[in-house]
């Protein structure tokens, strides 16, 4: 194994951190702020969002935990050769997680 096809391993784990950290960043400021969508519900209208909602950032937290967890285990593979395509499969899905968290909260939330 060349010296060479290591040392270029972390750039993969490398930009990913830097679309996903921001991403989720901007994911969870967004998800914390949509709950001002129903500031001037109805009472019902308020029953229906307010459960959806607890259950919808539960959801969006886990996505976020995992992206992070898929992100930390690309950088934490061993740095050899063979596990180069899991290095970059990890790396490419990390932000894809964060964009599936967006999407299934704004699914699972009953929005006014």
């Amino acid at each position: 194994m060349s010296q060479e096809s290591v040392s270029r391993q972390w750039i993969a784990p490398l930009l990913s951190t830097l679309v996903t950290i921001p991403g989720a960043f901007f994911a969870h400021v967004f998800a914390g702020l949509s709950g001002m969508a129903c500031d001037s519900c109805t009472a019902a209208q308020a029953d229906r969002f307010e459960p959806s909602f607890d259950r919808a950032l539960t959801v969006f937290g886990w996505g976020l935990a995992l992206s992070l967890l898929v992100l930390v285990t690309a950088w934490v593979l061993p740095w050899q050769r063979r596990f180069a395509p899991w290095r970059i499969g990890l790396a490419v899905a990390a932000p894809f997680v964060v964009v599936f968290s967006c999407v299934a909260f704004g699914g699972i939330v009953d929005w006014p």
